[in-house]
């Protein structure tokens, strides 16, 4: 441990391929992405065919669910072992890592790459520890994963962290002085992808910087309860908590003790092991090049003036119709708690737009979804009819990405699509603070192609 564990931060030891490898066959997106998309997970494979690559280190989620999932997981392994044996890695160096990420659509996001302890990251509602999930867990999820991470000789991050730092000095400040110094990896990405450069921060003016930052929102995140807020977890929660519940596990193996309120207590010896810690990215939440986009509802085979009905009740709002897609659009982006309807009406057969004017002063989706689990809980079956076929069917309920989605489904096939307002970005944290994690599919952190690629890796068990 060293002097940054006040702020659930520790120096990782960090890997990385040799000087003359090929940066750009080795890094590839994190595998929870392009899950109905065989063939991308094949041409990555292609791309670095007899080259190292983290293709051979993960479990790409595509294949989760395959006859052969056991013989992969224990060649991944495998591969890891082969790779630390046979010097692909450079010796790993104790440092923090800045990296500068220009994704295909021209943004540049920039991140810190860190250890988080995991002692100090929650994921259950209501939780005041320092790290905390934004979005609820589905705990189903978290054993699937842990047969991955269990024993596994290394890991390489796709969790991203938020940090709410308005003046932003802990990523970009830092960041900054590192670049006066050459960077330790630059290449492009695979599969169109941009391209990536890391900063070690390891000493001086850099790593003063990142310890005055956290300093300052450690201070500044502060609740009178005396609860500290420091990051919200952005992607990848279940795979932290993943971690969380490896880390929780080899701790009750070696005499841990299980305490009432469900936490584990540390078995000595264990104060500092690799699993008690996990590798993220740290990115500022006013990153300007972080894009943060609603995802929007769509619901079937539910009677639409009833919806909006309920949720003008639900919410407190009042409805007004609006002439053409492109108000409606203006409207809900200019607010933070409006929402636009998308329906056929059953009277006049032509598309309606409604706008549902609300006073909501927390995130508008963490008011919304439950409103809507409430009226689809309640919903009627509906009878619906496809040329001469009729049939009583179900309410439900689908996540759509896009405003073109909202309006190209919108009145379609029975479909009512909901329009949700911009993330706002001032009130993120405090809504996770004050009510607890997100609803399900809340927001999305930029596009696919954008997500976090697979760069550094650290050594985990054995």
């Amino acid at each position: 441990m060293n002097d940054f564990n006040k702020y659930g931060v520790e120096i990782p030891k960090i890997l990385l391929p040799k000087k003359g490898s090929d940066f750009k066959a080795w890094s590839v997106i994190a595998c929870d992405q392009y899950t109905q998309d065989r063939d991308y997970w094949a041409r990555c494979e292609k791309n670095a065919e007899g080259k190292p690559s983290c293709i051979n280190l993960i479990l790409p989620e595509v294949y989760l669910n395959d006859a052969d999932k056991a013989d992969r997981i224990a060649k991944i392994h495998k591969n890891m072992d082969e790779y630390v044996a046979n010097g692909v890695f450079a010796p790993e160096e104790a440092e923090f890592v800045y990296i500068e990420r220009k994704t295909a659509y021209g943004r540049v996001r920039k991140g810190l790459i860190v250890a988080i302890d995991l002692e100090t990251y929650e994921w259950k509602p209501f939780s005041k520890a320092l790290v905390r999930a934004t979005e609820a867990t589905i705990v189903d999820r978290i054993p699937p994963r842990m047969e991955i991470r269990r024993g596994a000789p290394l890991e390489s991050p796709h969790i991203m962290l938020l940090v709410n730092d308005a003046d932003k000095e802990l990523v970009e400040k830092s960041g900054e002085l590192a670049k006066n110094a050459e960077p330790i990896y630059e290449t492009d990405l695979m599969e169109n992808s941009g391209s990536i450069k890391g900063y070690a921060i390891k000493e001086g003016a850099a790593l003063d910087c990142v310890k005055a930052a956290l300093e300052k929102l450690y201070a500044k995140n502060t609740s009178a309860d005396g609860s500290v807020f420091m990051f919200a977890v952005g992607d990848g929660n279940h795979s932290l908590a993943t971690a969380k519940a490896v880390w929780d596990e080899l701790k009750e193996k070696n005499g841990g003790v299980k305490k009432e309120d469900g936490t584990v207590s540390i078995p000595a010896g264990f104060e500092n092991h690799n699993a008690r810690f996990a590798l993220t990215e740290i990115v500022n939440i006013y990153d300007d090049g972080l894009t943060f986009e609603p995802i929007h509802r769509v619901l079937f085979n539910i009677d639409a003036k009833s919806l909006v009905s309920f949720m003008e009740e639900k919410l407190s709002g009042k409805t007004e119709i609006v002439a053409t897609e492109e108000e409606l659009t203006k409207k809900v982006a200019d607010s933070k708690a409006d929402f636009g309807f998308v329906y056929e009406n059953k009277e006049t057969g032509k598309i309606e737009n409604a706008l549902l004017k609300t006073e909501i002063t927390d995130l508008a989706v963490s008011k919304l979804q439950p409103a809507l689990d409430e009226f689809l809980k309640n919903a009627p079956m509906q009878h619906v009819c496809k040329g001469e076929v009729c049939q009583m069917v179900k309410p439900e309920i689908d996540y759509i990405h896009g405003t073109e989605e909202v309006f190209r489904l919108g009145g379609k096939d029975n479909g009512t699509s909901i329009l949700l307002p911009p993330i706002a970005k001032d009130s993120f944290f405090s809504t996770i603070a004050n009510n607890g994690p997100l609803p399900r599919k809340s927001f999305s952190m930029g596009e696919a192609s954008e997500k976090r690629f697979y760069m550094e890796c650290r050594a985990l068990f054995g």
